[in-house]
Formats: structure tokens, sequence, C-alpha cells
């Protein structure tokens, strides 16, 4: 398995600093589950992070340290060797999402959306963003939209192309209000991904749209 689209630095680095809401914990948290590279990546974060906070003056600021790691990280390779015992088994849901689901793939209880898409939404204890698994069927597109705020889809079965690229198993697309698109599924098989957001999906269909509080996206 290749992953081509990996966690953004900063994101990787508030993953590090603990500060990320548990909806976006839980999309890093997968995707490193996924992706050797990324691992390898946040062991620099932690080590070095804790070394600059260790070792720092008293006038320097933690802007400054972040900085810092942010320019150790991009030297790294994304296909970094695996670090032993973390990856997730092979073709299943990783933990730490197959825990909030309740078991595997076999396991889930989907929720119709319409047009044969399915969706299951994941409770968290953060009131900032809203989790949820979608099953888009095999070459079908999802409605055409853009972004209220932060949108984070990690391919976890499946794949698929919205313009900006092919997205595959571990492949995480981080997207933002400057992004319209309208992702279609792959022919091959359905798209399962988990897709988290910060605030509703901006759809263009007027029916989507008036559906939409039902919907709950």
């Amino acid at each position: 398995m290749t992953i081509s689209h990996h966690i953004s630095d900063d994101l990787l680095l508030s993953y590090a600093a603990g500060s990320l809401a548990e909806g976006w914990s839980i999309a890093v948290a997968t995707h490193l589950a996924l992706c050797p590279g990324c691992r390898r990546r946040l062991m620099v974060a932690e080590g070095v992070g804790g070394e600059l906070l260790e070792t720092m003056d008293e006038d320097a600021s933690i802007e400054q340290s972040w900085a810092s790691v942010r320019g150790r990280l991009q030297q790294q390779e994304p296909g970094a060797p695996a670090v032993a015992g973390t990856s997730g088994r092979s073709g299943g849901l990783p933990e730490p999402l197959r825990s909030y689901v309740g078991g595997d793939f076999d396991n889930l209880k989907w929720r119709p959306l319409g047009r044969g898409a399915y969706q299951i939404p994941i409770k968290t204890g953060d009131r900032e963003t809203m989790v949820r698994l979608l099953r888009i069927p095999a070459g079908k597109p999802v409605p055409e939209h853009s972004h209220g705020g932060r949108e984070l889809t990690l391919v976890l079965a499946g794949s698929f192309h919205d313009g900006t690229g092919l997205f595959a198993r571990g492949d995480l697309e981080d997207a933002d209000a400057s992004l319209t698109h309208q992702p279609v599924a792959t022919p091959e098989a359905d798209c399962i991904c988990l897709a988290v957001t910060d605030a509703p999906l901006k759809f263009r269909s007027w029916i989507v749209r008036a559906i939409q509080p039902l919907l709950g996206i």
C-alpha cells in the first residue's frame, strides 16, 4: 500500500502537542496507524519538541520552538520505515477507529443518506467537530460542495478522485473553504471514508441544501 497524501506539518505538530480536538485526533491517529512515514514524522515531532522545550531560553517563544520542529519534519521522507507494532490490521479498520465504531467493516451498521450512499455518525466528547463514516457507491459522485470550515477525509477502503488527485486507502485529504470539489468513488469498489468537519458543507444543489438538516451534514 502506497500512501500519497499525508498529514500536514501543522496538524501533526498540534497532535504531538496534544492540542487537537478529539474529532481531528481520531482522523490523525487512524492515518498514523496506516502510514509508517507519518509515524516516523510524529516521533521526530515528539522527540525534538521535548528537547526544545527543555533547552529553550526563557525569552524564546513557543512559536519559534515549534517552527524549528517543523523544519526538522520537512526533512523526513514520507516513505520512511515503519515503527514496529503500530500498524493497523491489513485491510481492516485500525485503532483507534475500530473501538469508536465497535468493530470492523463487517460489524458496521450503516444509515442511508440517499442515492445509495450511507453514513455512520460517530460520537465524541468534543463540541468542535462532527465525525462520521461515509460509504459512497462504486463509480458514484458525492454532490458538489465547498466547505464552511475544515474537512479531513481519510480513505479506509476503495478510492475516490475529485480533480485534485486520487485518494486511496490511507490517504488523507485536508480541505478548507477555498476548495470546491465533487469526489467520485472509483468504479472498482465502494469508497469508505472517515470524514471530520467543524462546519456544515456548502452544497451547490438546492435540493441537497433543503434536506441537509435532516442528513446532519
